[in-house]
């Protein structure tokens, strides 16, 4: 028989330190803390790099950012479908339908950002002549530059065609009169009190429709938790007094539509997230290029990967390493530099589940200044 001390020792070896996220209401991930390497409170929120489960993780606020495991499938979904469709959006189309890029995009901003993996994607594309990153907490930056290169680190921040600005996105693309082909937002979630929630509204995206270039202007922005098959916490009814916050997908999409000609969602699995996540898209013209988005064939992607992909010189690559994800020295061209977006994986995001649909319909709710709508 075990003595008491074999039995205490064995229960402490069971114990460990945990990272404990809520994730929606009644859910919660937790999993092994391995290791803190920093933690401090900005001006704007507590910033934290930890290795999980997940192996290097950005979390602020409480809230995972981005990890090791996936940051690229997040990143690569959020800046390469705009960005190609900016290049068929400035080309032809041939009389049997055959789509002809132009020479857009040319010029990026992107608001938010810090990791610097938005930036590290965009800077992929060899018809960019001018990036313009506005971040407003420069301590994320900072972390972010030191303890995690990977995502884009000195190499990204200090490229020639970088221009990094720690300031005010919004007071930004409020002043600026530049033209920018695409503009991408990524940017923390909707919550009460957090940084973001200026940035989500109808009066900002009126003004970043004036901001795009013309005719291939097209705006992104990350918009929170897209279940495949939506919880019912993600729509609370009007009279729900004790579930206030909720999804922002189907708002975000909704405030969009209110503005461009087109707003088109897409979704894909981040599980270090614990859910599917989505991003909308928006961009004016006729009412067949919505439509024509989602159905491109996988070969026109392929080809535009081919021709304008390149990857970022000095970037390291995670050491941590996912099954079935290729390793990146930084010398490589076309497919072999993007680790998740493909043709295939293109007409994939576009592909959102039939209960989704069906709940995102009903759900009317637009975002304003005077009425914002809160993500959990």
């Amino acid at each position: 028989m075990a003595s008491h001390d074999d039995i205490i020792d064995k229960e402490r070896s069971k114990s460990a330190f945990k990272y404990v996220e809520d994730i929606a209401p009644g859910l919660r991930l937790e999993m092994d803390l391995d290791k803190i390497h920093h933690t401090s409170i900005s001006d704007f929120q507590e910033v934290q790099v930890i290795d999980s489960y997940f192996g290097k993780t950005l979390v602020t606020d409480g809230k995972t950012q981005s990890t090791a495991h996936d940051e690229f499938v997040y990143h690569e979904s959020l800046v390469h479908p705009p960005l190609f469709w900016s290049a068929l959006l400035s080309g032809t189309t041939q009389p049997d339908g055959t789509r002809i890029p132009g020479s857009a995009p040319k010029s990026v901003f992107i608001g938010g950002g810090g990791e610097l993996a938005t930036a590290r994607e965009v800077l992929k594309h060899n018809s960019i002549e001018r990036l313009v990153m506005v971040d407003i907490d420069p301590k994320v930056l900072e972390v972010c530059k030191r303890y995690m290169p990977e995502w884009g680190g000195e190499a990204v921040a200090s490229h020639p065609k970088m221009e990094l600005i720690v300031g005010d996105a919004h007071k930004y693309l409020m002043e600026t009169q530049e033209k920018f082909d695409v503009i991408i937002m990524d940017i923390s979630d909707p919550i009460e009190a957090g940084p973001g929630i200026a940035l989500y509204t109808q009066e900002f995206y009126q003004r970043t429709s004036e901001v795009l270039s013309k005719p291939n202007g097209v705006f992104v922005t990350q918009a929170g938790s897209a279940d495949f098959i939506p919880h019912p916490h993600a729509f609370p009814e009007d009279d729900d007094d004790d579930n206030k916050e909720s999804w922002c997908f189907s708002p975000i999409l909704n405030t969009l539509a209110t503005v461009f000609d087109h707003s088109i969602p897409y979704t894909v699995p981040v599980p270090s997230f614990g859910e599917c996540w989505g991003f909308v898209m928006a961009f004016n013209g006729d009412a067949k290029e919505a439509r024509a988005l989602a159905d491109l064939p996988y070969e026109v992607i392929d080809n535009l990967i081919e021709e304008r992909i390149e990857a970022v010189p000095g970037v390291p690559d995670h050491k941590y390493r996912s099954k079935g994800v290729k390793f990146l020295t930084g010398k490589e061209k076309g497919s072999e530099a993007l680790k998740h977006y493909d043709g295939v994986t293109h007409r994939g995001l576009f592909s959102l589940s039939k209960s989704l649909r069906i709940a995102m319909k009903g759900d009317k709710r637009i975002m304003t200044v005077d009425n914002p709508v809160f993500m959990y």
